[in-house]
């Protein structure tokens, strides 16, 4: 519904409704602009919809745009005649480069702000592709580049769904992982063209999949070559003008119990998220159902999940991530950048083969920089190449990379012993054990043996980059480059900004950063820095806790029940029990009046306990076999008596309490600039749930809950 209307002089359009939430100044530039959506007829009767918003990267859903489809359909349908042409099939495509449509706009889906406004936005873009589903001649949707979330309903309500074999033509539907729903078709047609299993196993994974898997999963029915997309989308129109739209078989019915199968899971491994209940909801109560009856049924889902708590925190995150995307280092340095863009790395040199050096190679060279691995110790080496070897099989194995290219990119990774082979490196990154005079010491020999605009950088999580550098020649160009294990999958590194550090040397380093596919979080050098300084306290805590008799498991249940993917102990052993206790002790030797440590780590490491590093196979449980249990080792450490005082929600509170003091504290010195940066920093560098859509907006909200309480009972 579109009405207009005047206020303070001014001319304005509503939709859904008239709420406000899609207020548009139809004077506005915005609604001015050309039209995001246009359309055209051919000499062959073929009808052109094109998405190209001109002053956007992406093509997004939001009200304007529905507008403009909606009036490009319209004009098609209301006569078979254009320009006395008849119209005898649509082609939908983009004319962005890299983007077909990249779902709805999240500012708009942020703003919905109740039930019954976003319950309607969702029927307002079921109708719309409705029309598309039922035109009266064959759509064909010929799709370039990103095609996420509506984008991809919207050629789900397409009679033949072709894309292009471009590497950034990828598919799917993310919105579980927004807290939402697939609720423009995506819920009811999905199932209905692939089958109930593979359609709810896709939908909640909440990825995009390249071209050529998403038509081995029948989400498509062509991949064709990129140069050939508009000639192929004019040949499967003209092909199903004559011959109609395709016949597509029914599927299988999932077997009985799969429903229940499904949300178990989804209870264990996603406690406190609806979206992904709410999709089975949906999915199984609109089989049997007529295509508008079950479009209703999402409607209405889709509705109650969106202004949820969840949801907003999932929408709050993705946007904190877009906007890490674009961050710059204006906010660090007085000074302007210089004129000329930093130079790019070029060859990078590693010291330390062990797990996390070699992590680091991979990924460096997977990227395609050359990389140097050095170690003093051979076997570590011998070790290392490995460990690379297998990172680069299991990218082929997923994938991610072919054959060709890992084994050429294997290759690239040179290994030595020695530190005089890294000379024509222009970045050498240490990642040798945490121990202050060992790395000053690299840091010095380093700066000596190589040319001064060669950048330095340490791995470190705990020491303060002033303290590695001294005695550097040079010390503008030390800087941390803080990444976290595994490489391959963590999406964060921590750029540790030395007192002396050059602004050449941190505009070098975050090109690298993002390079590499991974956010930066940009921290002033402190014991720490910011991720690791807040996390040492809250496991720190955690194993305060279990020294008092708090058992390992009501510790880290409570921790995944509110939300993280693993507890605190669980994660102590991934990290590496022996690395822990030594951050354990840097963190009492920086912070002696608050940091009141844990010698549980410490006695465990002296038993030979060390987690899961290094191949390592016991803390504080067991790996064996795939398996994970509780270590009944453990028993001998034995632990105080205290532990009825704590419920899973006091736990909860108590860890989550100590780490939000810290990261006030850490926000406050100016570690890191706002608390958005902080909130992010955790999530992508420590596991804190994003459904919680941050740390300290989580404490926030948590005060603005217990004030609006109180306020109640006064």
């Amino acid at each position: 519904m579109n009405f207009q209307a005047r206020r303070g002089g001014r001319s304005f359009a509503f939709d859904f409704c008239g709420r406000s939430v899609v207020l548009f100044d139809i004077n506005s530039p915005l609604m001015s602009r050309p039209a995001p959506v246009t359309h055209s007829v051919d000499s062959e009767g073929v009808a052109w919809i094109t998405f190209d918003d001109s002053v956007a990267r992406a093509n997004v859903f939001n009200p304007a745009t529905l507008a403009a489809l909606r009036g490009c359909l319209d004009a098609l349908s209301s006569s078979r005649v254009t320009g006395g042409v008849p119209v005898k099939a649509v082609v939908i495509r983009s004319a962005k480069e890299r983007i077909f449509i990249a779902g709805a706009d999240l500012k708009w889906l942020a703003a919905l702000p109740d039930a019954g406004v976003a319950t309607h936005a969702a029927r307002e873009g079921q109708t719309l592709f409705e029309l598309i589903a039922n035109f009266k001649v064959p759509v064909v949707c010929a799709i370039h580049g990103a095609c996420a979330g509506g984008g991809y309903e919207l050629a789900l309500a397409c009679a033949w769904r072709l894309a292009s074999d471009a590497p950034e033509t990828r598919i799917g539907l993310p919105e579980v992982g927004l807290g939402l729903i697939p609720a423009w078709g995506g819920c009811t047609r999905l199932p209905r063209l692939i089958g109930v299993p593979a359609a709810v196993d896709f939908i909640l994974r909440a990825g995009l999949v390249p071209a050529a898997a998403a038509l081995a999963a029948g989400l498509i029915d062509e991949v064709v070559p990129t140069k050939e997309i508009t000639i192929r989308a004019k040949a499967a129109a003209l092909r199903l003008a004559d011959e109609g739209k395709p016949a597509r078989p029914t599927p299988a019915a999932p077997v009985p119990d799969f429903f229940s199968a499904q949300r178990a899971t989804i209870s264990l491994r996603r406690p406190g998220q609806p979206a992904a209940l709410a999709v089975l909801e949906v999915v199984e109560k609109n089989r049997g159902l007529s295509g508008v009856a079950a479009l209703e049924l999402e409607a209405i889902a889709f509705g109650k999940v969106a202004v949820g708590g969840v949801a907003k925190n999932l929408m709050h995150v993705f946007q904190l991530k877009a906007a890490a995307r674009k961050s710059t280092l204006d906010r660090w340095f007085p000074e302007p950048a210089e004129a000329v863009p930093a130079v790019p790395f070029r060859t990078i040199g590693i010291i330390g083969a062990g797990v996390m050096g070699s992590g680091l190679a991979h990924w460096c060279a997977a990227h395609g920089y050359g990389v140097i691995l050095c170690d003093s110790n051979r076997a570590a080496i011998e070790r290392g190449v490995l460990i690379i070897r297998g990172l680069f099989a299991e990218g082929v194995s997923r994938g991610k990379v072919t054959a060709d290219a890992a084994h050429r990119m294997t290759g690239g990774v040179g290994i030595t012993t020695s530190l005089e082979d890294f000379e024509l490196c222009d970045l050498v990154i240490e990642t040798i054990t945490e121990d202050v005079e060992a790395k000053r010491k690299l840091f010095a020999e380093l700066s000596e043996k190589l040319p001064p605009d060669c950048v330095l950088a340490s791995n470190t999580s705990v020491l303060p980059i002033e303290e590695l550098a001294a005695g550097v020649v040079n010390p503008g160009r030390v800087i941390g480059l803080h990444f976290f294990n595994p490489v391959s999958r963590m999406r964060l590194v921590e750029v540790g900004l030395g007192s002396e550090t050059a602004r050449v040397t941190a505009e070098r380093a975050l090109g690298l950063v993002r390079s590499l596919g991974l956010t930066a979080a940009i921290a002033r050098s402190s014991p720490g820095h910011y991720v690791m300084r807040v996390l040492a306290f809250y496991l720190n805590a955690g194993c305060r806790l279990w020294e008092q008799g708090v058992t390992t498991e009501q510790l880290d249940r409570a921790q995944r029940e509110w939300g993280w993917p693993m507890g605190p102990l669980r994660l102590i052993d991934e990290i590496g029990i022996d690395g822990i206790d030594q951050i354990f002790g840097e963190m009492a030797h920086y912070f002696p009046d608050r940091f009141e440590r844990s010698t549980l780590c410490r006695q465990m490491g002296a038993k030979g306990l060390y987690g899961r590093k290094n191949g390592a196979s016991a803390g504080f449980y067991c790996y064996e076999d795939g398996r994970e249990v509780l270590n009944p080792a453990m028993a001998e450490f034995a632990p105080g008596s205290a532990a009825a005082a704590w419920d899973s929600e006091s736990i909860q509170e108590h860890l989550i309490g100590v780490m939000i003091g810290e990261a006030n504290r850490a926000v406050a010195e100016g570690v890191v600039q706002t608390d958005d940066e902080a909130d992010l920093a955790l999530i992508l560098g420590a596991g804190f749930p994003a459904s919680r859509g941050g740390l300290l907006r989580h404490a926030k909200n948590r005060e603005k809950g217990a004030a609006k309480s109180a306020v109640q009972l006064s």
